[in-house]
């Protein structure tokens, strides 16, 4: 098995559907389907980027009526032959179709095998690569958003104007060591110093995004906290839009954790309805307060509901002194009742924005979207220049980075010689190396291609 022989795989989802596509890569991917394509031209004729109406006829037999689009290399994914076959969207004629180009000679595409073959063609660096996989597992428009711009290099950008940065001052080092009569050192390490100091701000900026970037990735865990019958499921099922929750007028209806992902603005949020807590003497009720309690320290974000139709009390206070610590916004809900507790009340006990809110109606929820969007993603949305990082290999290799040039800042202190820093220089160059696939076995790479899908 040549490592680039010509390969094959369906491209599009296996279920039924209007269009199915057939792709097919390698040098002599043109050849080989015109061995198994009637139009009124041969594809071997035909220029790059055409497309050739006809049929796949195999062992004399028409299989489908197809469009077929002839994509020459370099301009292809792949950077190689191309050839990719629309044909109707049927699994059983995607099936039929592929074993006929099979029967041809083309080898089956592992997963994830023409974006490996578009990165080790030098089309795109392996960050670029994983963004790829990362657009199809999108779960939210932020998601997306980031993706997209690693596709189109951001990140890769920023890593390769660093790594210039380092290997200039290792070039120097070097070239001084070996030449000390015509390149001078002196003074060199404050210069230097001043070069660590914005690199390794650089890389804590980006260290830092992941926080953010696992809510970019996965969603913003939320629970959903308060005291039984406050309107936390009339909450859930409002930014659901669905009757997700029991909603009663008897307290301590919900008593285990209900979960729910949503979307607030292209904003991913994982809502968990939790029990209302207080305290209790039923077993059961207690396990779920227990469990609600327990959520408060995973959550990112706490939307703590209070029932303003009533005085604040001793659970109230409970619940506050648990969740001081947390991202917190309040929903004074049941707004449409008389209220019992202003907002400043509210406010003087909870480090957190208060929002006067009605589940019942939906009083409150666009200033409740504003709020999210203001202390987690304020400005994402308009800035196509932000990267968050998402990817754990990405951050490890950040850090470690990090953690070489801060090696280098303290061997400056230190006064260690040149040689020293020279070492550490390399070190950070080679991990920041790791990020775009400058240096890279092939087993790590086999493992994150196999995690991509077959036919991408």
């Amino acid at each position: 098995m040549g490592e680039f022989d010509t390969i094959c795989a369906i491209a599009s989802a296996m279920t039924n559907s209007g269009i199915g596509i057939i792709r097919v890569s390698g040098d002599d991917a043109i050849e080989k389907v015109d061995n198994i394509f009637q139009g009124k031209n041969k594809l071997s004729d035909m220029d790059s980027h055409t497309v050739s109406y006809g049929h796949i006829v195999f062992k004399d037999k028409i299989i489908d009526e197809v469009m077929v689009l002839v994509l020459r290399a370099p301009r292809t994914y792949t950077r190689e032959n191309t050839i990719e076959i629309d044909c109707h969207g049927g699994i059983i004629v995607m099936q039929q179709i592929l074993k006929a180009v099979i029967a041809q000679g083309v080898r089956p595409a592992d997963p994830g095998e023409f974006t490996k073959r578009a990165f080790l063609n030098g089309r795109i660096d392996l960050s670029q690569a994983e963004s790829v996989m990362d657009i199809i597992d999108s779960k939210s428009a932020l998601s997306l958003e980031n993706s997209k711009n690693q596709l189109f290099g951001l990140l890769s950008k920023k890593i390769k104007s660093l790594r210039e940065s380092i290997i200039y001052e290792i070039a120097f080092i070097e070239s001084a060591l070996d030449d000390p009569e015509h390149i001078s050192l002196d003074g060199y390490e404050d210069r230097l110093l001043e070069k660590v100091k914005i690199i390794e701000n650089d890389l804590k900026k980006m260290i830092d995004s992941a926080d953010n970037g696992s809510m970019v990735r996965d969603g913003i865990k939320t629970s959903i906290i308060g005291k039984p019958n406050a309107g936390k499921s009339s909450l859930l099922n409002l930014l659901s839009k669905k009757d997700r929750a029991i909603v009663t007028d008897i307290a301590g209806t919900t008593r285990d954790t209900l979960e729910e992902q949503i979307m607030l603005r292209g904003i991913s949020l994982i809502i968990m309805d939790t029990a209302g807590i207080r305290e209790t003497e039923d077993v059961v009720e207690a396990i779920g307060v227990k469990k609600a309690i327990d959520t408060i320290d995973d959550s990112d974000l706490i939307l703590y509901v209070v029932d303003s139709s009533t005085k604040l009390d001793e659970n109230d206070k409970h619940i506050i002194e648990k969740i001081k610590d947390s991202n917190v916004i309040v929903l004074l809900n049941k707004s449409d009742l008389n209220s019992l507790v202003t907002e400043e009340e509210i406010s003087d006990m909870v480090n957190g924005p208060v929002i006067t809110f009605s589940a019942k109606n939906g009083d409150g929820l666009d200033i409740l979207e504003d709020k999210i969007d203001e202390m987690f993603f304020s400005g994402i949305l308009s800035d196509d220049h932000e990267i968050y990082i998402t990817n754990a290999r990405h951050l490890n290799a950040l850090t470690n980075a990090y953690n070489s040039m801060a090696n280098v800042k303290y061997s400056i202190e230190m006064s260690m010689p040149e040689d020293f820093l020279s070492i550490d220089l390399m070190e950070a160059y080679t991990q920041l190396g790791y990020i775009i696939g400058e240096s890279i076995d092939d087993d790590l790479m086999d493992e994150i291609f196999s995690k991509f899908c077959t036919g991408k």
